[in-house]
């Protein structure tokens, strides 16, 4: 197959959510209705001590929540489906963030009976502003819920995009008898089990006799009338709208009991988009391209415990990756060869010859990559749009271990890298310090290392406002300034000057006394 073909049949995308919409478990029931597993684990059930696919770290297990990014990748009537499961909590939005700029289109999991959440209309936002496709999944229909008609209302408010219904619940609740697919015009009715996926009825005569029988005259004359108004309210689904993100399929159903979901995936496989051209600060890059390029979106370390691994997940690009071939790293502009790139299921590793563009390749680091990284086979260019956040909060990090302060100082410095969080060392007494955007990260920070690493810690509490990245070409008030805030002064991982402002008051006075510095809030600036 050519290296045109390998890219049109590929699908990368992302399932995002506000927390408990049921991504996670939409996410194990498309990979068994993809083949990829053949029992779906509850996410939270303790009972049958299995646990989902995507969420495969130990902190993940124990607390039911997804706290980092997961990559599944499986093949499905002959396309090759590239899933990246996301978490959910706010406090882990920042790696949400980075993950939407290494797919082609989203699925939104909106729940049906809670409707839009705070949460999910931020990742709109992201969307939004990268004009990714995406396709709304109404969850949980096998609870009692709004009027779909009203749901449809608020996420077109709330999502701020038009929205066109491609498959329609009939019935809901405990009432739920299955789900009509606008898209291909038929109805499907599933005897819906947690484990096991079972075959559906097709109808293909919605007005015959036969749908009377199934599902009652009364369920069939509801779901005729509802298909006259979704038909008459919503525009036809053109699918170039759709590609172009000014309108968002919905198709509803219940991921825990299998309602909805091969619709959707079926759908998804005719409709998504293929890998599209990437922007980088110097020009488009065409997926098309024979040269191979890609970047570096996420760093996980120790995913294996027995290893202390480090990952470097890199988005293909253009062209045709291929093992054992030199490529350069733009940013230490050297060539590196890789001998044992990965595809992943979670956290099963499979070593892949080739690789092409939408794949996920994990590549084992010993410390070369830092995300945003850019790996071509040769030209200078830089992909651009990785978001990064300044911390919004701050801890003393203690070692409550003395012996084994080098794990503890390996396992931060690993956790550090993969951008979660930023460790700043005061320079006035080398105490160090930990930076997040939310407090859930100081608690798996805390757990991974004592789990990952072996190492204790303990927090103590600092009133900070920001921190702040510094430079200057008036180097002589540079000095004064550091010699002033000599206290609040420290060091980021590499290196770099941090002032930790106590407070928005603080900060203003520095800028304006000290107009020929820059004051940076994030760790990337030129």
């Amino acid at each position: 197959m050519g290296l045109k073909q390998e890219i049109e049949r590929r699908r990368t995308f992302a399932i995002i959510s506000h927390p408990d919409a049921g991504k996670t478990t939409l996410t194990e029931k498309l990979l068994l209705f993809g083949g990829a597993i053949h029992v779906a684990g509850a996410v939270k059930s303790n009972k049958i001590k299995k646990t989902a696919t995507s969420d495969f770290m130990e902190i993940e297990r124990q607390r039911g929540i997804s706290v980092a990014t997961s990559v599944m990748g499986f093949d499905y009537r002959g396309h090759k489906i590239n899933i990246l499961d996301t978490p959910g909590h706010q406090d882990f939005a920042e790696d949400t963030f980075r993950t939407l700029t290494a797919v082609d289109s989203v699925i939104i999991v909106v729940d049906g009976a809670k409707g839009v959440e705070a949460q999910t209309k931020k990742l709109m936002q992201v969307c939004r502003m990268r004009k990714t496709p995406v396709i709304v999944f109404v969850n949980k229909l096998d609870r009692d819920g709004r009027d779909y008609f009203d749901l449809l209302d608020e996420i077109e408010e709330q999502l701020q995009i038009q929205v066109k219904p491609l498959s329609w619940p009939v019935g809901e609740g405990s009432g739920l008898k299955g789900v009509y697919n606008i898209y291909n015009e038929s109805l499907y009715l599933f005897q819906g089990d947690k484990q096991e996926v079972k075959k559906g009825v097709e109808i293909n005569d919605i007005n015959g006799s036969e749908l009377d029988d199934i599902i009652t005259k009364t369920s069939a004359d509801t779901l005729r009338e509802d298909l006259d108004i979704v038909r008459e309210v919503y525009p036809n689904f053109n699918r170039d709208t759709y590609i172009d993100a000014q309108v968002a399929p919905v198709f509803f159903g219940s991921a825990l009991f299998n309602f909805g979901v091969q619709e959707l995936l079926d759908c998804f496989v005719d409709i998504a988009p293929s890998p599209l051209p990437s922007q980088t600060e110097e020009r488009q890059v065409s997926p098309y391209e024979e040269a191979f390029s890609g970047f570096v979106f996420k760093i996980h370390a120790n995913m294996d415990p027995n290893h202390r691994n480090r990952l470097a997940f890199v988005k293909i690009c253009s062209g045709k990756f291929e093992r054992n071939t030199n490529y350069l790293h733009v940013g230490l502009n050297k060539k590196l060869k890789f001998s044992s790139p990965t595809a992943f299921m979670a956290e099963k590793k499979s070593i892949i010859d080739e690789a092409y563009p939408g794949d996920i390749v994990g590549i084992p680091d010993t410390g070369n990559f830092k995300i945003g990284d850019t790996l071509t086979s040769g030209e200078i260019m830089h992909y651009k749009g990785l978001p990064s956040f300044s911390p919004e909060l701050f801890k003393y990090v203690n070692n409550a271990d003395p012996m084994k302060s080098k794990q503890l100082n390996k396992g931060l410095e690993q956790l550090m890298d993969e951008g979660v969080a930023q460790l700043f060392t005061n320079k006035m007494n080398g105490r160090k310090i930990i930076g997040t955007v939310g407090q859930l990260q100081f608690e798996v920070i805390q757990y991974r290392l004592l789990h990952e690493y072996n190492a204790s810690c303990q927090y103590e509490g600092i009133m900070l406002h920001k921190a702040c990245w510094i430079k200057s070409d008036n180097e002589e008030q540079l000095n004064d300034f550091k010699k002033r805030k000599y206290q609040y002064m420290a060091t980021d991982t590499h290196g770099r000057d941090v002032f930790l402002a106590e407070s928005s008051y603080v900060l203003q006075n520095a800028q304006t006394n000290f107009p020929d510095i820059q004051f940076f809030f994030t760790s990337e600036f030129k």
